[in-house]
């Protein structure tokens, strides 16, 4: 059976990026039995922290998308954020919008494969674990990463957002 299209989509990204994990390996998307829409849920199912969980969660910055990166152990600071950021609206986007600028679902939102580039912060607390896990396309999908790796991928800047 062929992968979903935002699998490929996402595994295509870390393969031109030539992404890899916490051992060095290449990055290689891997699917759950079942869809993991929070950071716990996925926590579990891979048997690490929550804290070790890349959600990617996308904001409207005034009207421009914006991929927040953060450890599932935190929740974003939307106030301080847009006050470093500059922005006078910064809220959760909705599905459409999300769907519209990443071609993907909310929960299964990956820092990679979108169809074009979104301006990206990732949380410095995910510097603190040895290997990572984002969301890999589609909510049932993860791949293994570092921080380091996340913010080369993603062209990403370092930030604290909790």
């Amino acid at each position: 059976m062929q992968p979903h299209p935002n699998v490929q989509a996402v595994q295509r990204a870390l393969d031109d990026a030539q992404a890899r994990d916490g051992a060095g390996d290449p990055s290689v998307v891997r699917l759950l039995p079942e869809a993991v829409h929070t950071a716990a849920a996925a926590a579990e199912a891979l048997g690490v922290t929550v804290g070790a969980i890349a959600n990617s969660l996308i904001f409207d910055a005034d009207d421009a998308p914006l991929l927040v990166l953060t450890s599932g152990a935190h929740r974003v600071d939307t106030a301080g954020l847009a006050a470093t950021l500059g922005v006078t609206h910064l809220r959760r986007a909705s599905p459409d919008f999300v769907r519209r600028h990443t071609g993907q679902v909310i929960g299964g939102v990956a820092p990679v494969g979108h169809p074009g580039p979104l301006r990206t912060l990732v949380d410095t607390a995910l510097a603190d674990h040895d290997e990572v896990w984002a969301a890999g396309g589609v909510p049932q999908a993860v791949f293994p990463t570092t921080y380091a790796e996340l913010l080369r991928i993603t062209a990403g800047t370092p930030a604290e957002v909790a």
